[in-house]
């Protein structure tokens, strides 16, 4: 039976009757069968009817299904067949059907980029006009504006337009703030608004020097200034200004008490000690500066941030910016942040300048472009231990814990290097600025390996890697602090009365300040009942104790009545 079935299959063969690849594909007329014909036959004789009748019915398809889809992907496989301009007109059609039911300038100009030279294009660019002028007469978004008039540089609705957009930004500006405000005089050369623009800076110039307590210098200012009468409010918030000064400055010990300026030394004495021959003495001058919520503190710290040698100093001087800014009214902050920072890039040119500028940015919470400055600094000088630690900090308040502890692995790498190119000998003599570099070490060696043990706490990344990152904080730690032992320890000997890094006399002052302001905020509405409530308030406003702040205004909740 076998033999039989091969003996017919030779006679078959042999007199034409199986039907060839072709013939099969062409029985079955279907979209795959022909694919599966040109897949397998690609030099078959007959690839080339093939070809043709595929392209029929993929044709009829696209038509029986009418999407965007469909004619697209027909194009795809047949972009110069017989049928492609056919399903372009199809293609065209559906797009213009869409772009009509959007009716938005979007829409309009995407049509007309798909179609450039579409049989509908005329009509299209008329109905953008159209919605273009729609929206214009609507729109209060200066973005939209913005691009409308990069779009059509020619339209002659032009003038119309750029007062339109001029008068959204300075709307817009008005209400967001001092950079908004700046952003509109650069990019507004010829507003109409600038002036209005100028006399609300000059008025958080001036609220400033009033939150600082510097009453007759804005008054001044303001006597001064061209644009000083157009303040038309200032008459009256000067004369609050004046009423909390006379507050702050009364002579009974417990309105003194309630007052952090009581606890200080003056502005002008500390910013002597920044350049006294200390270091120690410079961070903590720099320390007890963000202590003063004043404007006149910001340019000293950037400048003891930007120059100086000491890490701790600067990074004292870091912090105490933070606290400053956190303390002045929100609206003061920003302009004092942002009228600086222009200037600052400007003239940014080094690691020292960066760093300014990425702290600036930073500490008015503009963290993304702080970060992209705080690289440009870390890759145009040697590793800084206060931007190390700084992404240390940023890192953990991201939940980035490995690269937390990669970043405490350079500071620690960082210390490690200070105190192994410190020698110290009993019969050498270290010299004071040694000294305080060993403690600058030590301190940031201790930071270091504290950050690694808590990634290492909560971080299931390279358990093996930050093993290893914590015996070398370890080492770092260890090591600075047995350099530091024994510079002290000479330093001491040459000069008994000599601070050591453990001297804590500022930071016990400012705590005990503290407390003491605390206890007298909670007296004073009784006691003082003439100017307690005043008291009260500018403590609540700008203390820079956090703590302080809270206190004074659950205080002030339960004198108002408040549940």
């Amino acid at each position: 039976m076998a033999s039989f079935r091969r003996a017919l299959a030779v006679l078959l063969l042999a007199t034409g009757c199986v039907p060839s690849p072709y013939e099969r594909a062409a029985k079955s007329d279907t979209i795959d069968g022909y694919r599966a014909f040109l897949r397998e036959y690609p030099q078959h004789d007959e690839v080339d009817a093939a070809e043709a009748r595929l392209e029929e019915l993929e044709f009829e398809e696209a038509k029986r299904l009418h999407t965007v889809i469909a004619y697209k992907r027909f194009l795809e496989a047949h972009p110069d067949g017989a049928h492609a301009r056919t399903v372009k007109t199809l293609l065209e059609g559906l797009r213009f059907n869409a772009a009509q039911e959007a009716d938005s300038v979007a829409g309009w100009r995407q049509f007309l980029q798909e179609h450039p030279d579409g049989v509908q294009r005329d009509e299209a660019k008329r109905l953008l006009t159209a919605v273009e002028a729609r929206e214009l007469a609507t729109t209060e978004d200066p973005r939209k504006l913005a691009e409308y008039l990069r779009a059509a540089p020619d339209d002659p609705r032009r003038l119309d337009v750029e007062s339109r957009l001029d008068a959204q930004a300075f709307a817009q500006a008005k209400a967001s703030g001092a950079a908004k405000l700046f952003a509109y005089l650069k990019d507004f050369p010829a507003g109409a608004h600038r002036e209005e623009a100028r006399i609300l800076l000059l008025g958080l110039e001036v609220e400033g020097l009033l939150v600082s307590g510097l009453v007759d210098e804005a008054e001044a200012r303001v006597k001064a200034h061209p644009l000083g009468p157009k303040l038309t409010a200032f008459p009256e918030r000067l004369a609050r200004a004046r009423a909390e000064f006379a507050a702050m400055t009364r002579s009974e010990p417990l309105a003194q008490a309630a007052h952090v300026g009581h606890y200080l030394r003056d502005i002008e004495d500390l910013k002597r000690a920044l350049v006294a021959p200390d270091a120690l003495d410079r961070w903590q001058a720099a320390e007890e500066l963000g202590q003063h919520v004043s404007v006149r503190v910001l340019d000293p710290l950037l400048e003891a941030l930007r120059a100086a040698r000491n890490p701790l100093i600067r990074q004292h001087a870091f912090d105490s910016l933070r606290s400053v800014l956190a303390a002045l009214p929100k609206p003061v902050a920003e302009y004092e942040v942002t009228s600086r920072l222009d200037a600052l890039r400007a003239r940014a040119t080094s690691a020292e300048l960066y760093l300014t500028v990425a702290a600036l940015l930073d500490l008015s919470g503009q963290l993304a472009q702080a970060s992209t400055e705080y690289q440009r600094a870390a890759e145009s000088g040697a590793a800084d231990p206060v931007i190390l630690r700084r992404w240390v900090q940023i890192r953990e308040e991201r939940r980035q814990h490995f690269s937390s502890g990669v970043a405490a692995r350079q500071l620690a790498l960082w210390s490690l290097e200070v105190a192994q190119e410190s020698q110290v000998t009993p019969e050498g003599r270290v010299p004071l600025a040694s000294a305080r570099q060993l403690c600058a070490a030590a301190v940031n060696a201790r930071f270091a390996a504290d950050a690694i043990a808590r990634a290492r706490a909560v971080s299931t990344e390279f358990p093996e890697d930050l093993a290893e990152f914590e015996r070398k904080a370890a080492d770092a730690k260890r090591l600075a602090e047995a350099r530091l032992a024994d510079a002290e320890l000479v330093l001491r000997e040459q000069a008994p009365g000599a601070k050591t890094c453990a001297d804590r006399g500022v930071r016990e002052r400012l705590e005990s300040a503290e407390k003491e302001r605390t206890a007298a905020l909670n007296a004073v509405a009784t006691k003082l009942p003439q100017v307690g409530r005043l008291l009260l308030e500018v403590a609540k406003e700008r203390d820079p104790s956090p703590q302080v702040r809270a206190a004074a205004s659950a205080k002030l909740t339960a004198l108002n009545g408040v549940p």
